[in-house]
Parts: structure tokens; sequence; C-alpha cells
């Protein structure tokens, strides 16, 4: 990837076709600085759209990804493709050859599940950041989402802006991959008062989504769970709805708690946010800097 985007002029799926570059055999993958989930990171949801993008299946698929290691911003990365049986598998990795994503992309049947209507609701915002993809004020790309939280749910009503529209009227991917993996972070966060990262994501997109239609993403306090053998991991449910309460695209991914992680990231935090949105998340570190 070389050269400077104009993001004024730019779109996901442009910005993602330009990260890849397949010339020299085995594809790198060079996610651009946009695409930013936490500090110096890339957005999971980011990472599973590039695989998606790659496979080029139009229909319901599923869509995942095992991350083992942080995946960094604007360094070619190797990507290899290859197919098993219905099946597109990649596996992304670093200079030295270490394993970073084992990914994977299929075809899935059409399950869009009942409707449900969407409920008004008041609650506490969740802090935004700066540059994030997802929650980011000032990313020229990003879907600057504004999610917010109660005793049950983590949820936001989300429209879509221009860069995610795709050149035949659907919604950019994109959008409901890191959609969800936001969703699924902060109710990580909320139920461990811990910062971390998001390593098991299994998305399913139930069909192509027309651009600018309004989107609720959400998922349930209650269904957060942590595992039995390890309790840094949680798993969590998380489904996005067009505004007549179809089933767009859903998911199961798992957080996992960094003790510590929060304290840097609350740091930032406390410049753009009040701290009473960012203490109820991270009482133990934003206390000590309210």
């Amino acid at each position: 990837m070389g050269g400077t985007i104009d993001y004024r002029m730019a779109t996901i799926g442009s910005v993602l076709k330009r990260s890849l570059d397949d010339r020299g055999g085995e594809p790198l993958l060079t996610l651009d600085p946009a695409f930013q989930g936490l500090p110096d990171t890339a957005h999971g949801g980011s990472v599973l759209a590039a695989f998606d993008a790659l496979a080029g299946i139009g229909g319901p698929r599923a869509v995942s990804g095992v991350y083992r290691k942080r995946v960094p911003l604007g360094v070619p990365l190797a990507l290899a493709h290859a197919r098993e049986a219905e099946a597109h598998a990649f596996v992304l990795r670093d200079a030295d050859g270490s394993v970073l994503v084992d990914g994977r992309v299929a075809a899935t049947a059409a399950d869009a599940g009942p409707h449900a209507a969407a409920s008004a609701r008041d609650g506490h915002p969740l802090p935004v950041s700066r540059a994030c993809f997802a929650c980011g004020t000032e990313n020229p790309l990003g879907l600057r989402v504004r999610l917010a939280f109660d005793d049950r749910a983590v949820w936001s009503a989300w429209t879509p802006r221009a860069p995610f529209r795709e050149p035949d009227g659907a919604l950019a991917p994109a959008a409901l991959t890191t959609l969800l993996d936001e969703t699924a972070f902060w109710l990580g966060a909320l139920a461990t008062g811990e910062s971390g990262m998001t390593t098991d994501l299994a998305v399913t997109l139930h069909g192509p989504v027309p651009f600018g239609a309004a989107l609720t993403v959400s998922g349930r306090r209650a269904t957060v769970r942590p595992h039995a053998d390890d309790r840094r991991y949680w798993d969590t449910e998380v489904a996005a709805r067009d505004a007549a309460g179809a089933l767009v695209a859903s998911a199961r991914i798992t957080f996992v708690a960094v003790r510590g992680a929060a304290r840097r990231l609350v740091t930032g935090m406390l410049a753009i946010n009040d701290a009473d949105v960012v203490r109820r998340v991270f009482p133990a570190y934003a206390r000590a800097r309210a």
C-alpha cells in the first residue's frame, strides 16, 4: 500500500481493496490506520471485513476469526488464502511468521430469525475515543457510533455514513462486523471492569443490507458468561437489526480481560469524555484520575 489516501473521496470498500496486495504471489494485507481499534491495533471487525472481501461470497455467510496476537496497522502482513471444501481459510502472519489471526468465511443457510421490535430506552453513554474505527469522533472513515448501556443491555442506533456505501448500493459488511465487535468489547468491559480484546469472533451476515437503512445493534448483559476454566474469557452474544426488526447480522464473540490494560485507555478517554462516563465502566482506573 503506497501513497496517501484522500479520505474525503474514499469508501470502506476502496480502502480495503487498497490494503490488499497480491502482485507478488502470497497476498499482503496492510491495514490502513483508519481501521484502528485499541491504540496501535487494528479493529477486529476490520480484519474480518478483509477476509470477507477476499472470499467474495455474496449471500448469507459465516465470517470468523481467532485472534492470537494484536494486529498492527500500516505494516505489511502475510495473508495466506486457501479453499477448504466450501469455505475460504485465511492465516494472517507478522514479519516473524507468527500467526496473528486464523480466519474462515463460508456460505451458510439463510436464517433471519424472528423479528424483534426495537424499544426506545434511556441509558448511560459509553466512552468514545478520537481515532477508533467504531467510535472515534475524528476518524474520517469511521462509523462514529455512540453506544449506551443500562442494567440489561449494551446498544446503539446507527445510521450509515457515506464511506459505508458499496457500488451496488448495499451497506459495506465492515459496518456490521465492526458494530458487533465493538458491542461485544463493551459487554466484556462492563462485566469485568477491565479493558482487553476480543479474541474469537464468529459473525453471521444474514444477507445484503441496503445502504442508508438505520440499524440497531445490541447485546444482553445477562448472556455474558465467563469460561469455567479461565475467568479472564467471557462469551457474548450480539445482534444487529434493521428498522423493521429483521435480523441482519449476529455474532458470538469472546472477550478476554487484560488486567491493567485499562490504565492507558482511561488516560486518553478522560481527555474527551466526562469522568463519570469513564468511571462507570472502569471504576478502579478512573477514580484516581477524576
